[in-house]
């Protein structure tokens, strides 16, 4: 046993990436569960809502404007100069850095309580307009009611999900990765019991809006979070200046975070306009399972943010690129071996004449689709390390290839369809994107760490 813990420490898989990859694979497991239970209790109309409902949802990156991965590296950066105190439940250290700490936790706090009530609103008023006006079927299926439970619930995971941003920009990566399995393991099982019961398109909102009370709870009630409590009423005598620190690296960061919603989510409304909710549903199934496998693999990365930032933080730039380079070889590994299974098992089901392959894409497409997504982690884990310098030089990059992907999609999907997006997508992806993207990197860490 001591061999083996050794080897998966070499291989990266530490206590906190154990966590977030064991999480990741509960969602990828549940992912799956969630495939056969919508194959099962959802008809293929409803399968394609089922699937467009977490495209518009996506939404929310307008409203986040990428201030959570900011959050992050802001608190780590902080963090590196500051020390937990075991016994008292508190962050000791440099009074600047500690005062600095709590105004950025207060200004988190309040920025995501008021733009989560402007979500909960726009949320809704979309989604009746897009439904309404697109979602004409023969079949008449209840949508309007689970959408305004589902836009609640995106509302309340964006606090949420900032405050664990916060936790795991201050070290307590492992305490975010449990708190997040909480909510993981709860939901899933809130799932399984909505479908077997007949709720229908119900069934994710629900099993979501509890899930994310669920962890609510355990966040407030944790004892190994009482710092949080701690550093919100701490003096904020030195501040996070959102105008001049901020502000000048969000607004490049939200920009290439919108681009991603154009490269990425528009993939079903666009194929449930032009090709109905059959076709959405097909799409949206089968990205279900590519990403489950891709969050799965990136999981190597995330976990590795704040020590990034620490490392930039104390200029250990030797460290900061041995560490960097073994992860992203670690973490496509993972996700070439994952997309992997998924072929078998989609053959496999092909092969001994279960239909639920059926609800998929055709093999060819998915083979794809896969290879653009795995390139594209390369790409993010690349984007990871540049924002670790609190800095965002893949703004021009991100905007350009929104602009080409999504023209791509509109055009080709309107007179090719799933072929047409599928082919495109991958194609801009490899060719264009990747080449850039590696120019940036090459360049920038040359100049940054130069200097």
């Amino acid at each position: 046993m001591k061999k083996i813990k050794k080897y998966l420490i070499n291989f990266g898989l530490n206590e906190g990436v154990f966590y977030n990859v064991l999480g990741r694979l509960l969602q990828g497991i549940g992912g799956l569960i969630t495939v056969v239970l919508v194959a099962r209790f959802l008809t293929k109309d409803e399968q394609g809502y089922y699937y467009t409902f977490g495209s518009i949802l996506a939404i929310q990156v307008f409203f986040e404007l990428g201030l959570s991965g900011i959050i992050v590296q802001f608190a780590a950066h902080e963090m590196a100069h500051l020390k937990f105190d075991n016994e008292a439940a508190s962050i000791i250290g440099n009074n600047k850095n500690l005062s600095r700490l709590s105004s950025l936790f207060q200004f988190t706090i309040k920025w995501f309580f008021y733009i989560s009530i402007i979500l909960i609103i726009i949320l809704c008023i979309l989604g009746f307009i897009f439904f309404g006006y697109f979602g004409n079927t023969n079949e008449t299926i209840i949508w309007q009611s689970p959408w305004i439970i589902v836009s609640v619930a995106t509302s309340l995971s964006l606090i949420i999900n900032a405050v664990l941003s916060f936790i795991e920009g201050v070290g307590k990566i492992v305490e975010a990765a449990k708190l997040r399995l909480i909510q993981i393991i709860g939901q899933f099982f809130l799932l399984i019991l909505g479908f077997s019961f007949g709720f229908k398109l119900f069934s994710f909102p629900v099993a979501n809006l509890f899930s994310l009370l669920i962890l609510l709870i355990a966040i407030l009630s944790s004892s190994k979070l009482k710092f949080l409590n701690t550093l919100w009423r701490y003096s904020t005598n030195y501040k996070v200046n959102y105008k001049k620190e901020i502000l000048p690296l969000q607004w490049k960061i939200s920009l290439s975070w919108i681009s991603g919603y154009f490269i990425y989510q528009l993939f079903n409304p666009l194929i449930f306009i032009f090709d109905g909710p059959v076709s959405a549903g097909k799409m949206g199934m089968t990205l279900a399972v590519v990403n489950g496998v891709l969050m799965v693999s990136l999981s190597w990365i995330n976990t590795r943010i704040p020590l990034f930032s620490n490392f930039i933080a104390r200029k250990e730039y030797q460290q900061l690129d041995n560490l960097f380079n073994k992860t992203v070889f670690q973490s496509t590994i993972i996700s070439i071996l994952g997309i992997l299974s998924f072929i078998f098992l989609f053959l496999g089901s092909q092969y001994f004449g279960v239909e639920y392959y059926k609800r998929f894409l055709p093999l060819p497409l998915i083979i794809i689709l896969s290879i653009g997504y795995i390139v594209n982690q390369i790409i993010t884990s690349l984007a990871i390390y540049l924002r670790s310098h609190k800095k965002e030089p893949l703004l021009v990059y991100s905007i350009v290839s929104a602009v080409l992907i999504c023209s791509s999609t509109f055009f080709l999907g309107k007179y090719f369809n799933v072929k047409g997006i599928v082919s495109g997508f991958t194609a801009i992806i490899t060719m264009i994107c990747l080449p850039w993207s590696l120019s940036i990197f090459n360049k920038k860490k040359k100049e940054w760490h130069h200097k």
